[in-house]
């Protein structure tokens, strides 16, 4: 790396040096012999020369001489100026003008040079460099991954939540639905006579007077009630039986439904089979 960087300086030193050397030639060959110009041209390429090379040393040293720098700034200066003077009194202006720059271009690039040198690393620090760089990538990426995997499988169970959830509101809305519909049926059927008429089979038929009603059954817990027996263990005969159920039935107005009627005829301490009790209250409604 450093000789491919240190290549452009030199090809651009050396050029510079050889368009120096000619411009001299050009210069005092006319006055004094070819040699003494080529001595007065290589003596200012020389000094160049030796003061970059002095400046290379204490580069590579690593040490620095502001007066040597100053030196080889004030070389290539020269050689530049010696390169325009010559451009605007010679024929060819702009093609002198356009090459005039190079002495002062071969000491930028030697600076570059310079400045490559000091920051260069071996082979073995780059590498490591480049292994460092990559394992951050490495585990940036890996971070990355699992950040997104992370979020996916968070998205997915909040999906899968969020569905069964909405099922189950669905499923007890219509549950409350159709529940809210059973109940309002039922208190219907309990509240309309229409109704209760129709499911009454055992009692007499409906008049202004009398308007019997069938209890439809209660959703809740419920006791049976212990049939009650006569003292001595014998059974009401169907006239007296008959004839108590027509008296409790009749006790109020308007009559007393089966239901009703059963229960006072229980707590008043009779007994009577449910299947003699029914029998007994066909007979009453049905006589009236």
């Amino acid at each position: 790396m450093i000789t491919k960087t240190a290549f452009p300086a030199v090809a651009m030193t050396a050029v510079s040096m050889v368009l120096t050397l000619a411009v001299v030639m050009m210069w005092l060959g006319p006055v004094v012999p070819w040699p003494v110009a080529l001595v007065v041209g290589l003596g200012l390429d020389g000094g160049w020369l030796a003061t970059l090379a002095y400046e290379r040393r204490l580069a590579a040293q690593g040490d620095h001489n502001a007066v040597v720098t100053a030196l080889g700034w004030g070389f290539g200066a020269l050689a530049s100026g010696v390169l325009v003077a010559h451009a605007l009194n010679g024929p060819s202006t702009a093609a002198w003008l356009a090459v005039s720059w190079l002495p002062l271009a071969a000491k930028a690039l030697w600076l570059v040079h310079g400045l490559w040198e000091r920051t260069a690393l071996t082979p073995a620090a780059l590498g490591a460099i480049r292994g460092i760089q990559q394992e951050a990538r490495d585990d940036a990426a890996v971070a990355r991954a699992r950040l997104r995997a992370e979020a996916d499988t968070e998205e997915t169970r909040l999906t899968a939540v969020t569905g069964a959830g909405r099922r189950v509101a669905k499923v007890q809305r219509r549950t409350a639905k159709r529940l809210s519909s059973a109940w309002s049926q039922l208190e219907d059927a309990r509240q309309a006579e229409d109704t209760a008429r129709a499911l009454t089979c055992v009692t007499e038929r409906v008049t202004p007077a009398s308007q019997p009603r069938w209890e439809l059954p209660v959703w809740g817990p419920s006791e049976p009630v212990a049939a009650l027996t006569l003292s001595g263990g014998a059974a009401l005969p169907d006239q007296e039986l008959d004839a108590l159920v027509d008296q409790i039935r009749h006790s109020e107005s308007p009559p007393l439904s089966y239901r009703e009627m059963a229960t006072r005829f229980r707590s008043a301490g009779h007994s009577a089979s449910e299947v003699r009790l029914r029998a007994a209250w066909k007979r009453v409604t049905d006589a009236a």
